[in-house]
């Protein structure tokens, strides 16, 4: 658990550390691994602007340390910052910053491979194929999930590399029987698996969230209502994860049950905040609008206005809706 001024006060534990410390210490390098562990587990629980702030804070202060510390404290810190420098990534791509988002988590696995934290090269390839997935570059996003599949260990690394990185690339290429296989093969760890929290987890309520959006996109629309409940029901209510199996089954919904896709759409718009938005969650509202007829339905109207008045996650300033 953690509060709005939990999340600040982290960030100046770590300055006081580095005041501490200038040159590095072992505790540094503990205290700045329970400062990703924080980060990563309350990662959905504040809006991705402040978040971002906090992380970007708290990896430019390791980095004033790392130049002086000895070899074994140096790379203890550099891998606090790939991690780190992960979830900016991932921050920036719920930012719909896209660009960012690349630049973050290249560098992240870079910070990978060089320290040889596998972990972090295996997830830090699979958010990058999630964003060229994002930008429909499908060759870019196979070749990166499968990176990330060569550096996973095995067991529940490999099957969050499986369903988030490489299912939705092969499900957008049309290769059902592939996509198929991975579900198979991801289930079956998934069955056997320990969930993992946080940011750079997986457990079943994800897994099954990208299970519906890979039938989804092969138009296997009641499949993909089916998993997008099953994920809803194991989600906890009106986390992000919740809302994207909502928007998922509502989108699956859309063609036979338009006015009952488009409720649901308006009650998570009613539930969420918008700096809490995500911008994938925007996409997956703009994808329902564009499939529901504003004209034969007036749920469908209501929410085409609705998103038509949501403020942007960043305005033109730059700043934070």
């Amino acid at each position: 658990m953690t509060t709005a001024s939990g999340l600040p006060a982290i960030r100046e534990s770590v300055q006081w550390a580095v005041l501490d410390a200038p040159e590095g210490s072992a505790s540094l390098v503990a205290l700045a691994e329970a400062a990703v562990e924080h980060y990563a587990l309350n990662y959905s629980k504040h809006p991705p602007s402040t978040l971002h702030d906090e992380v970007r804070a708290t990896r430019n202060l390791l980095s004033t340390v790392v130049a002086a510390a000895d070899r074994e404290t140096a790379r203890g810190l550099r891998r606090q910052v790939g991690w780190l420098s992960a979830l900016l990534g991932n921050l920036a791509y719920h930012l719909d910053d896209r660009a960012g988002a690349r630049a973050h988590l290249t560098l992240a696995g870079a910070i990978g491979q060089s320290t040889g934290e596998a972990a972090l090269t295996a997830w830090s390839s699979g958010a990058l194929a999630m964003v060229a997935t994002a930008r429909r570059d499908w060759e870019h996003a196979r070749g990166h999930a499968e990176h990330g599949l060569q550096h996973a260990p095995a067991g529940l690394r490999r099957a969050q590399l499986l369903g988030w990185a490489l299912l939705p690339t092969l499900a957008a290429l049309g290769h059902a029987s592939r996509a198929d296989d991975v579900v198979s093969e991801s289930d079956e760890i998934m069955r056997s698996a320990d969930e993992l929290p946080g940011r750079f987890g997986y457990d079943r309520a994800e897994h099954r969230l990208h299970v519906a959006e890979a039938h989804l996109t092969l138009e296997r629309y009641d499949r993909a209502a089916d998993v997008a409940r099953t994920s809803i029901a194991a989600a906890p209510e009106h986390t992000p994860g919740w809302v994207a199996a909502t928007l998922v089954l509502a989108l699956a919904e859309a063609r036979d049950a338009p006015d009952e896709a488009a409720g649901r759409a308006l009650n998570v718009l009613d539930l969420i905040p918008p700096a809490r938005l995500r911008a994938t969650a925007r996409t997956r509202l703009a994808r329902l609008t564009q499939l529901l007829d504003p004209a034969a339905s007036g749920a469908g109207a209501e929410l085409a206005e609705r998103l038509r008045a949501l403020p942007a996650p960043i305005r033109t300033d730059g700043t934070a809706a």
